[in-house]
């Protein structure tokens, strides 16, 4: 609910205080007194663009502030906190307009963007003025209608948790197929790899030790003629190593006796003959291994060739991570058959989730159809009574094949202005005002179903007169009883239902120069007003006896 407008510096407003009460709140004044500058002022706050050429002070700033009562509204404390904003029970939203042209919007003393502005607004004013046409055109405004007159927002709130789960799921199931074709093109290529890998059959290590055998067989020639002259060198040369320290060992032990430090150096040389029989012995044990064997060699070296091939295709340099290589393929080419009965079950969980909206969203066409028609033949009756005899009003809604947040349903409505049993599309056969006593009639019809916010009527009465003029004013004063109106009205009709009323006039400042203003009427100044409006500035009896009638029809 708006609990204050405040607006300074604005076209011919100096500073100006609204301060409407709940209810219906009317506002009169004299063509030309300033209301509809009021309107354009409230206009900042809910997002419009503006220039310097609204100042009226060119060395001050433009301020329009509007203070919210929101405790009770979930939606736009929502937001609010989407926004990181200051969350409170009152919600200030100020729009400030330099002298340089620059705008600047503020949220609860907080920064923000004209969208992060009107996201926030849309759900705190209507300015039926500005936007009834849109709204009549918005398939959820029309979806809130229906849903309201059928009492069926918790099969909707229902749908809408199941379509969320539907986009969710769907997300994912065309996530895990995109993977899966992807996987599928690269898998014949990975299967490949892997059978030429699984063919070669490699062990761990066995390339590094198939070089060093081949070294050998490829050197066993020089290899066998090292280790014979080795050996020859140890026992069968002329003066071969092992006899010759044998008879120093028996030279030495000779004189043992004698030479008592002797024993200890014998010892050593003792150990040294048997070290170097032990390197005789395994000489001799290489010396027998090595044989040029050639179709070994060709053999390792055919697996050699082959693991360097692989080598330099997969990038590596070693057994070890080829096979590494085998087993990522072996496990890509699982996963691959892993996604695929992944995609089976989200296909399965897609078509019940896709069985539970069909039937819920079934539900609700019919109850949404049959909403409709008691909307449209409740509707063409009210038409009648503003104003609007041969005015009919149809809703139609058509199932879509494609589920949207809130079923699969499409609403327009259609309009028919002379009986003629033409129906348009209603954007392009009602005109402004008749866009505005529509939208008043079909509001006051849910008018206690559903949340609206603040409501601005900019002369929904327009061109009526008498009766008409009194069912517009009654359908306003019913519409008040659950939320917050403010009307700009020229008819005396709507003016007397008002619970407040506030009147617009221009006045001359100190220096001369005309401001608008506004104040709010007691009943007796009501009485005036009211009777100005039935007979002009300089009422007489009859009028203000009329206008008191009015005042007394409306309580």
């Amino acid at each position: 609910m708006l609990q204050q407008l405040i607006i300074q510096n604005y076209a011919i407003i100096d500073n100006l205080t609204l301060l409407p009460g709940q209810g219906l709140n009317i506002v009169t004044g004299e063509t030309g007194a300033g209301k509809s500058i009021v309107l354009g002022a409230l206009s900042l706050i809910l997002g419009e663009r503006a220039d310097s050429s609204v100042l009226i002070q060119r060395d001050k700033k433009c301020i329009v502030e509007a203070h919210f009562h929101v405790k009770h509204h979930q939606k736009v404390r929502e937001l609010i906190k989407e926004n990181g904003l200051d969350d409170d029970d009152i919600c200030i939203l100020r729009r400030e307009i330099a002298p340089s042209g620059k705008s600047r919007a503020f949220i609860n003393d907080s920064p923000v963007t004209l969208n992060t502005l009107q996201a926030i607004t849309v759900h705190l004013v209507d300015l039926q003025q500005q936007w009834a046409h849109l709204e009549l055109e918005d398939n959820q405004f029309l979806l809130d209608i229906a849903d309201a007159v059928a009492a069926c927002e918790a099969e909707t709130k229902h749908f809408h948790k199941l379509y969320q789960q539907y986009q969710q799921l769907t997300t994912s199931f065309n996530t895990a197929r995109q993977q899966l074709e992807k996987a599928e093109k690269e898998n014949d290529y990975k299967q490949y790899l892997f059978h030429e890998l699984e063919e070669a059959a490699f062990k761990e290590g066995e390339i590094e030790e198939a070089e060093t055998e081949l070294k050998k067989i490829s050197h066993a020639e020089k290899i066998r003629q090292i280790l014979g002259e080795s050996l020859s060198f140890f026992s069968e040369s002329h003066t071969p190593i092992l006899p010759e320290i044998k008879k120093i060992l028996q030279r030495l032990e000779s004189i043992a006796d004698v030479l008592p430090e002797l024993p200890e150096t014998t010892q050593r040389l003792h150990s040294t003959y048997e070290e170097l029989k032990d390197i005789v012995n395994e000489l001799t044990r290489l010396e027998t291994s090595i044989s040029y064997e050639p179709d070994r060699a060709e053999r390792l070296q055919e697996r050699i060739d082959l693991a360097y091939r692989l080598y330099k295709k997969h990038q590596v340099n070693s057994t070890a991570a080829l096979l590494e290589i085998q087993q990522n393929l072996i496990r890509e080419i699982e996963e691959t058959s892993a996604l695929s009965s992944e995609i089976q079950q989200l296909q399965q969980e897609l078509e019940k989730l896709q069985s539970a909206m069909q039937t819920l969203g079934n539900k609700l066409h019919e109850a949404r159809s049959k909403a409709a028609v008691t909307i449209s033949e409740k509707v063409t009756d009210l038409l009648k009574q503003v104003g609007m005899p041969n005015a009919v009003l149809k809703m139609t809604v058509t199932r879509q094949d494609s589920p949207t947040p809130y079923g699969y349903d499409q609403i327009a409505l259609w309009f028919d202005a002379n009986k003629n049993n033409q129906f348009l599309p209603i954007q392009k056969a009602a005109s402004g005002g008749e866009m505005s006593r529509i939208m008043l009639c079909i509001k006051s019809m849910t008018a206690s179903l559903i949340q609206l916010p603040t409501l601005i009527f900019d002369e929904v009465d327009a061109g009526i007169s008498g009766e008409a003029a009194w069912q517009v004013a009654n359908l306003l004063a019913q519409l008040g009883k659950y939320h917050q109106i403010i009307c700009i009205t020229h008819q005396p009709q709507v003016a007397a239902q008002g619970e407040t009323h506030f009147y617009v006039y221009k006045d001359e400042d100190e220096e001369g120069k005309i401001r608008t203003q506004i104040k709010s009427l007691s009943k007796a100044d009501k009485v005036q007003a009211i009777a100005q409006m039935i007979g002009g500035n300089q009422p007489g009896t009859a009028a203000l006896e009329h206008a008191k009638e009015m005042l007394s029809r409306s309580l």
